[in-house]
């Protein structure tokens, strides 16, 4: 009996629904349709075939991978790029007649068939490389649980489906491209989809690269990868290792190999060796801006219309992702964290690195590595950036804040040397005194906001600054009003970590407001900006699968005054010299910067700037800033009896600076407008010569306070 009337036979037993899978051969040699089948409607069905779920590649701004994300672990490659004993292998042992067959093979349909029949059921696919390449797609296509079981179903339907799919599938592609197709999509356990991927994933080697035993390996594992995954145990390598076998000896029995060679490959070990998935933040030497990087196309609007959306394109879609991230400034940061803060202590350094006039964010790096082991006290949460993306609630950011109130008080018309006489304590004269910007009063007279070192006495906007003086900003604060100073801040991109509405005190200035680096360090790239906000950015190019590329140019505004912005540039110099980092000092070019600590030392910052790039550091406990504060500790295996702006966040600040602006020329920072903002309008005294008073540990300086300077720097 022929092979066409042992299938019609066994057809006709099975019923017209079999038999309509079971009866044309279509394509390869000879190539026939039995007549029934036009009858049955058997046609060609076009296959719907969206790109395979491919890994997002993100590179730094030198265009060195930095991190994959995938939510398919696969690295396409094409046929000549896979070991010809890859080929013959999956060939043998899923379709070996995958050459002379079309869409369906008759011969293996006819045993699957009877089996079928004697079981009652479907107990045997007898499906061709082409039908498991449909299946493969109809899987990876299926967006809901319902898709994915009709794609999955055993049913006869399913394969009548199937085979409509793989009729056009033959007459579209060639046999090899039919083949590749197939060994690109397919799962082969231990999260590995395709063969590239597995057999780096198995055996840590390429495709190209796989050996006979190795081979037969990814071959037999194709069958049902889950229940022969290496990776979930010894029971599951040991059906591997027979199903390894299997393969070796169908090859050797369709003379594709000797027995011999079947015998050697069969003697050796399954070998895997469980090589880790590359990719993911976990993986990236730079894993807070690689984490940065994820969220902002997670939740950014223009790449995608929903989350879903944006989500797919970024963990299916094969893009490379070019960043703004220096790698020489990101290991400057590193270094200098690492200089002053162990991974070890209980308080976490962070630092952000951002370019004036772009918003570029050029590093972040923090003293503690990112993950979840709690024994290596890793970082579950980016602690370099907001909540928006993956950071937590921050920490208080000091004195930082007073930069905002004194850049109100110059945009107001105040000029450098003008102020007031201040004591050593402040208290609202009435609850009147402070606004928000609902026109809420605010004001608390009951209260009373002091300076860490005592008296007062006349602070102009330049000697007030550098002192880093509480009493005399809460009065600035008054003089100025408490709206425009949150203007002001808020026009310089200032907004909370947790993403909650700022919090508009009094003490606004002293800066009570939790806040993250990325953030602090942006405003005052700002002001290095002369006055130019841009919000802060990391993502340059996206190149998709295809090659088409979009670019992302800064977004920018002019928020200030650009003589503004001169001006608080001129007074924030003098903190190197004449005021709380006198005892660290310069960096050798033009800077400036604040520093900033908390209320009995619970956080500690540094944010200063140069026209090239700006920086913010952070050290606080995340445990609970306010329960585990900056007194009687050990950091960078050093003991501080109090922990200021000048004592960790500073040093790292310059020793950061410095490395990363080595071999750029020094730009200057624009001269301030003497007409406008030099001598005294109203309220101006003069101003003894102030010098540093040996001995003493006061204030942010942390070697000394200022004579006619309070240093104390809380709020």
């Amino acid at each position: 009996m022929s092979s066409l009337a042992r299938l019609t036979a066994a057809a006709a037993a099975a019923g017209v629904v079999a038999a309509a899978i079971a009866l044309p051969a279509v394509g390869g040699t000879g190539a026939m349709f039995v007549s029934a089948s036009e009858d049955l409607g058997i046609k060609p069905e076009e296959l719907k075939e969206p790109p395979l779920a491919e890994r997002t590649t993100v590179v730094d701004a030198k265009g060195n991978e930095i991190a994959w994300f995938y939510e398919e672990y696969r690295e396409n490659v094409k046929l000549d790029q896979m070991a010809e004993i890859m080929k013959t292998a999956i060939i043998s042992i899923e379709d070996y007649r995958f050459y002379e067959h079309g869409a369906i093979d008759i011969e293996g349909t006819i045993r699957a068939l009877a089996k079928n029949l004697s079981s009652g059921g479907i107990a045997q696919g007898g499906s061709s490389i082409t039908q498991q390449y449909v299946k493969q797609v109809l899987l990876n296509s299926a967006t809901t649980e319902k898709e994915k079981n009709a794609a999955l179903e055993a049913s006869y339907a399913r394969k009548l489906r199937e085979l409509r799919y793989a009729m056009a599938v033959e007459d579209k592609y060639t046999k090899d491209e039919i083949l590749e197709k197939y060994l690109n999509i397919a799962y082969f356990g231990a999260g590995a989809y395709g063969v590239e991927a597995a057999a780096k994933r198995f055996f840590g080697v390429s495709a190209s690269e796989l050996d006979l035993a190795q081979a037969a390996t990814l071959a037999g594992a194709v069958q049902d990868p889950n229940a022969t995954d290496p990776n979930l145990g010894k029971a599951q390598r040991t059906k591997l290792l027979n199903r390894r076998n299997v393969v070796l000896d169908r090859m050797a029995e369709l003379e594709k190999i000797t027995p011999e060679q079947a015998a050697e490959a069969k003697a050796k070990k399954l070998g895997y060796k469980g090589v880790p998935i590359p990719g993911g933040c976990s993986a990236s030497k730079y894993p807070y801006f690689c984490v940065y990087v994820r969220n902002e196309v997670l939740r950014n609007p223009i790449f995608g219309k929903t989350a879903k959306a944006r989500e797919q394109l970024l963990d299916r879609g094969g893009l490379t992702i070019q960043t703004t991230l220096d790698p020489k400034m990101q290991r400057a940061a590193e270094r200098a964290i690492k200089k002053h803060v162990h991974a070890s202590d209980n308080p976490v350094a962070s630092e952000a690195l951002v370019e004036p006039g772009t918003g570029a964010i050029k590093a972040m790096a923090a003293s503690r590595e990112y993950g979840t082991n709690k024994r290596k006290k890793e970082m579950s949460y980016n602690v370099v950036a907001d909540a928006a993306h993956g950071g937590g609630t921050g920490f208080q950011a000091g004195s930082t804040f007073k930069t905002f109130t004194l850049v109100t008080a110059l945009a107001e018309g105040m000029k450098i040397n003008d102020g007031f006489s201040v004591g050593s304590g402040y208290r609202a004269p009435y609850y009147s005194t402070f606004k928000n910007c609902k026109g809420e009063n605010i004001g608390d007279p009951s209260h009373t906001v002091t300076n860490d070192e005592g008296g007062g006495g006349f602070k102009s906007l330049a000697t007030g600054t550098w002192g880093s003086v509480n009493t005399f900003f809460m009065k600035l604060e008054e003089k100025v009003g408490l709206c425009d100073t949150v203007k002001t801040a808020k026009s310089l991109g200032i907004k909370r970590s947790d993403g909650l509405p700022l919090q508009e005190y009094s003490t606004f200035t002293l800066g009570t407001n939790e806040m993250d680096p990325v953030t602090v360090a942006n405003a005052y790239a700002s002001i290095g900006a002369r006055g130019k906000y841009c919000a802060p950015m990391a993502i340059t190019k996206i190149t998709d699968r295809d090659g088409k590329v979009k670019t992302y140019e800064p977004k920018c505004k002019q928020a200030l005054d650009p003589e503004v912005a001169d001006a608080a540039a001129n007074i924030l110099s003098g903190v190197f010299t004449k005021g709380t980092m006198r005892g660290v000092g310069g960096i050798g070019r033009p800077a400036a910067g604040k520093t900033g600590t908390t209320d009995a030392q619970a956080t500690a910052w540094f944010a200063g700037f140069t026209p090239d790039l700006a920086g913010a550091v952070s050290i606080g406990d995340p445990r609970g800033a306010q329960n585990h504060k900056l007194n009687n500790v050990t950091i960078g295996g050093r003991y501080y009896p109090s922990v200021f702006g000048a004592s960790i966040p500073g040093p790292i600040w310059k020793d950061t600076m410095i490395a990363a602006l080595k071999g750029t020329p020094a730009t200057d920072f624009t001269p301030v407008n003497q007409s406008r903002f030099g001598g005294c309008g109203s309220g101006c005294a003069p101003v003894r010569q102030e010098r540093p008073e040996p001995g003493g540990d006061g204030g942010d300086a942390g070697d000394g306070p200022l004579e006619d300077v309070d240093i104390a720097d809380f709020g």
